[in-house]
Formats: C-alpha cells, structure tokens, sequence
C-alpha cells in the first residue's frame, strides 16, 4: 500500500509525527493495512496483539466477556477514532482481554502492532501518545461502570439515548431494543419496559422505524 495513501491521515492525527524521520514514518506506513470489515465480524478476540486500529468508516463495539459468556460493552469507535486496547505489545500493562466486533461494515487503517510498538520504544511522544490514548478510553470505561453500579435504569437509558442522538445528529435512534440492551450492558426485556414507560409518558415514540425523542426536555431531566 502507498505510503501516500497513509501519510497524510496519519498527520493530521499523530501529534509526533513531525517529531519523527521520514525513514520511520515510512516504517510505519509500510506496517500499515486499510482493512474493510463486515458487520458482525470479530475483529480482536482476547489479549493477542492485533495492532492499532483507526477507524475511516463505520462502527466497531469493545467490550469485555464473562466465563458465562455475558459481555459488557465498555465503548464504540467511530469514524476518527483510534484504539491501543487491541495492541496489547504496545501497552504490555494492559492484561485483561477485550474484544472487538464489527457493528457495521466498516473501514479501518491497521497499524501492525510489534511494530508500532518497536519504534515506539524509540521515540518517548509515541509512547506517551499510546498512554494518553488508552487513558482516555478508561475514562469512558469509568462511566460505564458507574452508570451499571450506580444508576437507574431511566436515567442510565435517558442519558443512552440523549448521547445516541447528539451523536447521530437525528432524533430518531435506529437502534434494536436487543443492541440497546447490548450497550448498555442489560436485557433487552428491561430495555423495552422501560421504554414502553418513556413512551406512554409522552417522551418517546416507539415503531418499527425506531424510536423517535419526543420529548428534549424531559428526556434531559431523566438523565440528569
């Protein structure tokens, strides 16, 4: 693949990479793949080291899996955005095992991960730059766990949906119950008892083409 075809996205996101030389940064755009996913594909699957991921197009779902198989969803990734979590030799610290599916066809630039992580140990910013990245991922991390330990059910799924649509730019969320349930790490029968109680007081609509906010105001109080 062209270095040409790499370089310039990568400059625009890595803040190192005028910091590096033109021989590294051809290194790492040669150890790189544009790669296109299809919805449902599992794209890591545990602790291997599958690289670092940026997503062109499209949505992938991290989460993490019980010894029962329940999973819990601990973010998404969108367009634009980068994870370190499934390049495991690059954050060797990094010792519980995540997995990431494909929630929808989607395109990706895939930087191998031993190398990424060879010419990190070269350069300090690129190091600091994987830290601070996977950082402010457990951030998000963080606020999942709280919302499940400690919020309701109606504030947990207001604030779900609020997020969805600013997100989306849409008032209407054209989400399952059963991926909704999935995010949020409940069941989708919950889910949709509790919705059906959103929209019977006025502030959501629920169809077949999805479940249209009514109500902007009232939905924000819930999440508040």
């Amino acid at each position: 693949m062209p270095q040409s075809i790499f370089e310039p996205v990568y400059k625009e996101i890595f803040p190192f990479w005028n910091e590096i030389s033109e021989e590294d940064k051809k290194f790492i755009c040669q150890n790189s793949h544009a790669v296109t996913y299809s919805k449902g594909k599992n794209i890591h699957d545990g602790n291997e080291c599958s690289g670092v991921i940026l997503v062109r197009s499209g949505s992938l779902r991290l989460y993490m899996m019980s010894d029962e198989g329940k999973d819990i969803t601990l973010y998404r990734l969108h367009n634009g955005d980068m994870c370190m979590l499934s390049a495991s030799c690059v954050l060797q610290t990094i010792t519980f095992d995540v997995f990431i599916d494909a929630e929808e066809d989607s395109k990706c630039y895939v930087i191998n991960g031993s190398a990424f992580a060879a010419i990190s140990q070269c350069h300090p910013s690129i190091k600091i730059f994987a830290l601070e990245t996977a950082v402010s991922r457990f951030s998000d991390v963080m606020w999942v766990m709280q919302q499940i330990l400690f919020m309701s059910m109606d504030k947990r799924l207001a604030i779900f949906l609020s997020d969805e649509s600013a997100r989306t730019g849409s008032d209407t969320i054209t989400l399952t119950h059963e991926q909704i349930a999935r995010y949020m790490g409940s069941a989708r029968e919950v889910v949709s008892r509790m919705l059906k109680y959103f929209s019977n007081e006025g502030i959501v609509e629920v169809s077949r083409k999805g479940i249209k906010i009514l109500d902007k105001k009232r939905l924000r109080k819930l999440a508040l």
